[in-house]
């Protein structure tokens, strides 16, 4: 273990964060945390920005992309309920001689090493543990440790960001703190293509169709304002191109399993009408009244009637137009000969 002398006290350094991760998607939220962490002249100082979102549209792996390009250390704390000062900072542990030896955390770690530290889901915290960081926050730019009788300077190279989840689980931040930290950059929902390119990063050798399928779900799920997460659908298309790689179901039948078992019913069934379920009931219904005689102007008016416009009818595939187009013909030449 690399250690560390501060101030007469040996401090057991935390191990750096190494993950295998790509950002693919929006480059102006990548391009606002860069300018965030730059650093113009000798007197000036990088940001501390905090990174808002919905939880699983990929605010972790922003910031370590970005804090890999620029840094050979980065280091990541996850921040929880029950998040201490001395969690954040040094930690004392009884060694096997019954010697206290001083833990400094991945933070610590890294303003003593000049790397970056994400601290993940900041605002899960409690404001005693926000309170130990405000000096390390702003010019001063140190913290210190009560455990350890130690004042810990920040490497002219540390920097920080902060993740923050929008959702009912987590605190307010107090205002002291939150005006630290900026900016504040905002992560949304990404575009289809942006989504779908992101499922492909993740699932290479997933069949496009699936994904697809999935990107469309997605993309019609945020429209809707619905909780699902580009988290969650890499979590299904991974599962899905697992049930369908055992044989024994079909690419429908797996994603629909793997909607249910990696979300919820409620999601199998904004599936099932949104994604699936127009298109099926639309071209139904169409039979229905061809069947019954109706003339195929008729039956094009009740399809539309269905709420399946020109905009919504844009992603049908070529298949589903033609039996569209073939059915309202044959209800024409039907028509015409009686």
């Amino acid at each position: 273990m690399d250690s560390m002398l501060i101030q007469g006290v040996e401090l057991i350094l935390s191990q750096a964060t190494t993950m295998d991760l790509t950002w693919v998607g929006n480059k102006e939220v990548k391009r606002q945390l860069e300018a965030a962490w730059l650093i113009l002249s000798n007197k000036d100082l990088p940001m501390s920005p905090r990174i808002v979102g919905k939880p699983g549209i990929g605010k972790t792996t922003l910031a370590y992309c970005v804090a890999e390009e620029m840094s050979q250390a980065v280091y990541l704390f996850q921040c929880t309920v029950d998040t201490r000062p001395e969690d954040l900072l040094v930690t004392p542990v009884i060694g096997a001689n019954q010697n206290i030896r001083y833990h400094a955390s991945p933070l610590v770690t890294a303003m003593l090493k000049g790397g970056i530290c994400i601290l993940d889901e900041g605002n899960r915290m409690g404001e005693k543990s926000w309170a130990s960081l405000a000096p390390l926050l702003d010019m001063r730019r140190y913290v210190e440790s009560l455990v350890a009788g130690i004042k810990i300077p920040a490497h002219p190279e540390f920097r920080l960001a902060v993740t923050m989840n929008e959702d009912a689980s987590t605190f307010d931040v107090p205002d002291y703190i939150q005006s630290r930290l900026q900016p504040q950059i905002e992560v949304g929902f990404p575009s289809q293509e942006e989504e779908l390119a992101i499922l492909e990063a993740h699932l290479p050798e997933a069949p496009a169709d699936i994904l697809g399928i999935i990107s469309d779900f997605l993309s019609r799920s945020h429209e809707e304002n619905r909780a699902y997460t580009t988290r969650d659908g890499v979590n299904l298309a991974r599962y899905a191109v697992k049930l369908l790689h055992l044989g024994q179901i079909s690419q429908e039948e797996a994603i629909q399993q793997a909607l249910l078992q990696t979300m919820d019913s409620h999601a199998l069934d904004f599936y099932l009408e949104n994604c699936v379920g127009q298109k099926e009931e639309a071209i139904s219904r169409l039979h229905e009244l061809l069947l019954l005689g109706a003339p195929s102007a008729l039956g094009l008016n009740e399809v539309l009637n269905l709420g399946v416009n020109d905009e919504s009818t844009d992603d049908w595939s070529d298949s589903e137009l033609s039996d569209v187009s073939d059915l309202a013909d044959f209800a024409d030449d039907d028509l015409d000969e009686d």
